[in-house]
């Protein structure tokens, strides 16, 4: 089958729950002015001492996505993941059942680690009180599958659905698997995204004690600060987003707008290290080469790339390398909007996407925050202090993951009848 000949996927709603907010307007208001969601633990938190800033998202209350019996134990990672879906589903103006076949509906919903915090807490029960003190309902709350399955339960979803567990690049991955089904034929439409709640003592202590969180700023929204020459770590972070993706023709035929088409992905392995990336940004570097020859672009088509960007002095570094590599002598405009969002892990991909989406449906690129002395060595084409606006036909998400999971995903803009811009 030609490029030409596949179907088109779209995405046609967006659901968010970042630490910037839940709306839309909101969400990428935020990024492109600055309004950062970095902030020190409160006193009395049990994170409190343990680190100088995390990334908080909204709280939401468990029985405004699932009904009060079935919300008993359910992880922070589920309820977030949910709510990102109720509001995808809202937005594309979606009913199973009555739009779409249920069996033509897929749901690919990831997570890197699922209910860490959970675990932890049962950890402790265990420990405490023996046997007695686990709950029953620990498999159901913890699974990094359950965000997928409950989603799947509540919209009486039969299609296919996937949860793959591949860290910070878990929701992207997510993504691509949509464009992948929409493509073979295998579903009309598919949410797709991840969710991720990570600020638990114990999860916070393993990357501190790696020292591969931010340290040392008396101003936490100072503290995430991509491809800056005083980075000297990420700020970790929760939340989750789903995205709602149909083929065209099913999009045209509903008379939903769409706000951007997912055109291209790429997805390769480093096989270098279990944490630490290529140093050459090579892995990298075939992962947005595939996203952009998938789609039968050249590198010159894409006008701008949300980078994977978290603020760290290596990886940033080989992700510039990566991207000068990947795209020769023209070099399309960069940012991180972990700035302003902290690494939201397997969430991340999936925010990240959202962001890149409405960049291009605005016409309006965020900028990267705290870029006060770009690094020499990180020697992009970076948008930085305001937005950049014009009018823009492609753009690439990057999400990069321990393990060497590199995975880029392209949009353009929306080939639908009907166009979303708000």
């Amino acid at each position: 089958m030609t490029t030409a000949a596949r179907p088109v996927a779209v995405v046609t709603g967006i659901g968010l729950v970042t630490p910037v907010g839940r709306d839309r307007d909101e969400f990428f208001d935020a990024l492109c002015v600055g309004k950062s969601g970095l902030v020190r633990p409160p006193e009395g938190h049990e994170l409190d001492g343990m680190v100088d800033a995390a990334a908080f998202a909204p709280d939401i209350e468990p029985g405004s996505v699932l009904p009060l019996v079935e919300s008993r134990g359910a992880d922070r990672f589920l309820l977030m993941g949910l709510a990102a879906a109720d509001d995808a589903v809202a937005d594309a103006g979606l009913v199973v059942g009555q739009d779409v076949d249920p069996r033509r509906v897929a749901v690919a919903v990831s997570s890197g680690a699922g209910g860490l915090i959970t675990f932890e807490q049962q950890a402790l029960a265990r420990h405490e009180r023996g046997q007695a003190g686990v709950s029953a309902f620990l498999y159901p709350a913890f699974l990094a599958n359950m965000a997928a399955a409950r989603i799947a339960i509540k919209y009486g979803i039969r299609g296919y659905s996937s949860a793959i567990a591949t860290a910070c690049a878990a929701s992207a991955h997510a993504i691509a698997d949509a464009l992948r089904l929409i493509r073979a034929g295998d579903a009309d439409v598919v949410l797709c995204g991840g969710a991720e709640a990570p600020l638990g003592r114990t999860g916070v202590a393993g990357f501190a004690n790696a020292r591969a969180l931010a340290r040392g700023w008396t101003d936490p929204t100072a503290s995430s600060r991509p491809f800056d020459r005083r980075r000297n770590g990420f700020v970790l972070g929760e939340g989750a987003g789903v995205l709602v993706i149909e083929r065209r023709e099913h999009a045209d035929a509903r008379g939903v707008a769409g706000y951007a088409d997912l055109i291209g992905w790429g997805g390769t392995t480093d096989a270098h290290h279990p944490t630490m990336p290529r140093p050459d940004g090579s892995g990298a570097a075939e992962s947005m080469r595939l996203a952009i020859a998938s789609a039968g672009l050249a590198p010159a088509d894409v006008a701008y790339v949300n980078a994977h960007g978290t603020s760290t002095k290596a990886g940033d570094v080989a992700e510039t390398r990566a991207i000068r590599t990947a795209f020769g002598a023209y070099q399309p405009a960069v940012s991180s909007t972990k700035s302003v969002t902290g690494h939201l892990l397997g969430g991340a991909g999936v925010v990240e996407s959202a962001a890149t989406v409405l960049a291009l449906a605005r016409g309006t690129l965020p900028p990267t925050h705290n870029l006060d002395e770009p690094d020499p060595d990180c020697d992009l084409d970076h948008v930085r202090g305001m937005p950049r606006t014009g009018q823009f036909g492609a753009a690439l998400s990057n999400s990069f993951a321990f393990g060497g999971h590199n995975v880029s995903l392209l949009f353009g803009q929306p080939s639908t009848r009907l166009r979303r811009v708000d």
